[in-house]
């Protein structure tokens, strides 16, 4: 349901009109509900408002440095109420796809570019991997070298992800299980150029698959926001009625596309990724939201107004 113009809220009454509009709210995380390890103000008490007016939370992440019981650890550090079942990663949906769309067989292998979220998920999911956090891949002690590396024939896909610990090993590796074996199959969990760290934006999981996408000349397929696999993912778990779902980000390319793409409303937060000047500028985006507000902690107006 996406206007020529986003809808610029404001007052109190605007916040409880959205606020009984609709059943189920979508929220990304990272830039939404925190930055970093710093909370968003007012995002706790806006959550825990939802759930008292009995409004389904899911929350969907872009970020696969994390497995969704990870997820909830955080939640719990923060003091935000979630629960395992509500929330939905790339790391997850990225494991769920290869297990249950590929249906990859019991005795292939997946080569990881990626953190131990992801490799939680994968094994979740009965999935064998290699690469990782496996600290040989890790290292940057002993240069690479292709006399020296003997492919395993087992490996029938590679997955990129964020990872902080990439090192010209693990491209290496991923390049050459990709080359060798043309029916290997190239998948991202997410194409984020950056993320919202405490102190400022750092280069996400796209930018770290990029050296494979030009060595390679192809781009992998990607599970995370905005593609349609992360909705299928939600669907097949959770019940909701699209034209009662909002979508609540501050990416325009992921979050609000996404929505967007899934046919649910879309409200742009202004704590992340997003300007507002992208929007209303005078070179404005062509992916505009339906709704606009500086903070989900804005909706705290509602139960003022309420109180």
């Amino acid at each position: 349901m996406s206007n020529t113009r986003a809808i610029r809220l404001g007052s109190p009454e605007e916040y409880t009109q959205l606020l009984d509009q609709y059943d189920t709210w979508m929220f990304d995380c990272d830039g939404v509900l925190w930055q970093g390890e710093r909370l968003i103000p007012g995002a706790t008490e806006v959550l825990r408002m939802l759930r008292e007016k009995r409004k389904k939370v899911i929350f969907v992440t872009n970020n696969a440095t994390k497995s969704r019981k990870n997820y909830k650890v955080k939640f719990d550090q923060l003091g935000v109420e979630a629960h395992v079942d509500e929330i939905y990663g790339s790391a997850y949906a990225t494991a769920v796809y290869i297990s249950s769309v590929l249906k990859l067989p019991k005795d292939n292998k997946v080569y990881v570019i990626g953190q131990s979220g992801l490799e939680d998920e994968l094994r979740d999911e009965g999935i064998s991997f290699l690469g990782g956090t496996d600290p040989q891949d890790c290292t940057t002690t002993t240069p690479f070298s292709l006399s020296s590396f003997t492919p395993d024939p087992s490996v029938a896909a590679v997955i990129c992800g964020l990872d902080t610990s990439i090192t010209y090993t693990k491209l290496s590796k991923a390049f050459k299980y990709l080359t060798l074996n043309p029916a290997c199959h190239f998948i991202a969990t997410n194409q984020d150029s950056t993320y919202p760290s405490a102190d400022g934006l750092l280069p996400g999981a796209g930018a770290i698959s990029a050296p494979l996408r030009y060595a390679l000349g192809k781009d992998p397929l990607v599970v995370g926001k905005p593609a349609k696999t992360m909705l299928d993912c939600i669907k097949a778990k959770v019940h909701f009625d699209p034209k009662r779902t909002i979508m609540v980000g501050d990416r325009l390319n992921t979050d609000i596309l996404f929505g967007q793409a899934g046919g649910l409303a879309t409200l742009l937060v202004l704590t992340g990724i997003t300007l507002e000047s992208e929007i209303s500028g005078p070179n404005p985006s062509p992916i505009v939201p339906d709704y606009i507000t500086n903070s989900i902690g804005d909706f705290l107006v509602a139960a003022y107004r309420e109180s």
